[in-house]
């Protein structure tokens, strides 16, 4: 793929006017073999998209190069930047947790780009809906976490099904990690920026103490002594997700739950929610900490103590991204064994009151029809606007999926715009529109 056409839909489709050091690095490296190293949150998928897709030949009815990453929300994630930038060639996402005939179907026509989970492309490798013999490129994301989760297995699988592959890229958003054995690796390129990126100082680190051993008060005080803003609530398991996230919604606190425990299509809502402010509150597991799209976050609240440095890495950088500053809260309580990784730069003594507090004016419309229904943005605008009385400036984050949209929406309109849009039909089409409840 030509460099001009690359660069162009960075800037026109990503907007993104310039690269930052990193991407530009990557883009002058000519190594067949790259270890970049990176945080969370500082545009790394950029950075080895580049090259990527400088490796591409002619679009040519094989594929020709497979992004691997450990999580489906990282997968969708890459994907739906590559696509942006990979104009004149096919990408696929396949991952776990929604329907395989879907992915299928997708891979009738076959694709230029596969981004996948471990597991999801071995299994489509095993039943033949895919060949990865000519493939040129393979990039590992997050490497060290897909090896974390057990996926060495399947990723030594994959790369035995591979051709001689000319061009790797590891990244991890940590430190240097042992690189597998199955991986034909030579003169490795190592691009550390983790250092630089973090030595930014825009991310700011508090202690509250909490007087009770059950801490969730002191939390509820905490969030209700914010600005307006999103936070991200990290807790260690998803039972202790679940008590958090109810007692939260019965202090009147606009809050959403995200752990490995819910279904897929429950995990993306969580997210829509989050960014387009319906529940600018949301309650995590680590599941949470890294490979997901997430606009904006200003707070994140260590609830529970992080269980590892790098789960600690992960969580803060969540926040103080993209030139932003953000803000991390610390919660202990008396008799807690801090550990050595975490530290703070001042106390704080939450006061339960903030003149403009956390809140939400925003509600959530759920469709029950989306891409694979050719349903696009521009007809849930019309259809809100036609029909549903409201103004296209009163629209907020539209997010169509294969089978659903979801639009924010004043919350006081909701009621009445479903009542006018009950009896009429978007595209000729009947289709099911609901208000999502927390």
């Amino acid at each position: 793929m030509k460099e001009t056409v690359i660069f162009e839909n960075i800037r026109k489709r990503l907007g993104i006017e310039s690269l930052n050091e990193m991407q530009e690095q990557m883009h002058r490296c000519k190594s067949p073999a790259i270890l970049l190293l990176s945080p969370t949150g500082s545009g790394k998928t950029v950075a080895f998209a580049i090259p990527v897709l400088r490796s591409l030949g002619e679009a040519a009815g094989y594929v020709q190069a497979v992004v691997i990453a450990p999580s489906r929300e990282l997968v969708m994630q890459i994907a739906s930047v590559v696509h942006e930038i990979a104009t004149g060639y096919k990408t696929v996402a396949l991952y776990g947790g929604h329907p395989m005939f879907d992915e299928v179907r997708s891979l009738s026509v076959v694709p230029d780009i596969i981004v996948a989970t471990p597991g999801r492309l071995l299994d489509h490798l095993n039943r033949g809906t895919v060949g990865l013999e000519r493939v040129r490129t393979l990039v590992l994301d997050e490497y060290d976490k897909s090896l974390e989760l057990g996926f060495h297995d399947e990723m030594r699988r994959i790369v035995r099904r591979m051709g001689r592959f000319s061009f790797l890229i590891l990244t991890s958003a940590t430190k240097l990690q042992e690189i597998p054995m199955f991986l034909p690796v030579r003169d490795l390129a190592v691009m550390d920026f983790t250092a630089k990126i973090e030595s930014r100082g825009r991310l700011h680190t508090v202690h509250v103490e909490s007087p009770e051993r059950d801490k969730i008060e002191t939390l509820v005080s905490l969030l209700n002594s914010l600005p307006d803003g999103k936070v991200i609530t990290f807790v260690n398991h998803r039972e202790s997700a679940e008590r958090v996230h109810g007692l939260l919604l019965e202090a009147g606190l606009p809050v959403g739950i995200y752990h490995g425990g819910l279904q897929q299509s429950d995990r993306e809502k969580a997210i829509e929610l989050l960014n387009n402010g319906t529940t600018p509150v949301l309650v995590a597991t680590d599941l949470g900490s890294r490979g997901l799209d997430i606009d904006a976050v200003q707070t994140v609240i260590h609830y529970h103590l992080p269980p590892t440095a790098e789960s600690w890495t992960h969580r803060n950088g969540r926040t103080a991204r993209m030139g932003a500053d953000g803000t991390v809260y610390v919660i202990t309580a008396e008799g807690e064994n801090v550990p050595e990784y975490v530290d703070w730069q001042r106390e704080y003594v939450p006061t339960g009151k903030n003149p403009a507090p956390i809140s939400s004016s925003v509600a959530t419309l759920y469709f029950n029809a989306g891409k694979k229904e050719k349903i696009s943005r521009g007809d849930v605008v019309g259809y809100l606007v036609n029909k549903g009385g409201l103004e296209s400036g009163q629209i907020g984050r539209i997010a169509v999926k294969d089978h659903c949209a979801l639009v924010a929406v004043p919350a006081d309109r909701v009621k009445e715009v479903l009542a006018a849009i009950a009896p009429h039909k978007i595209k000729n089409r009947r289709v099911r529109v609901t208000a999502i409840k927390n």
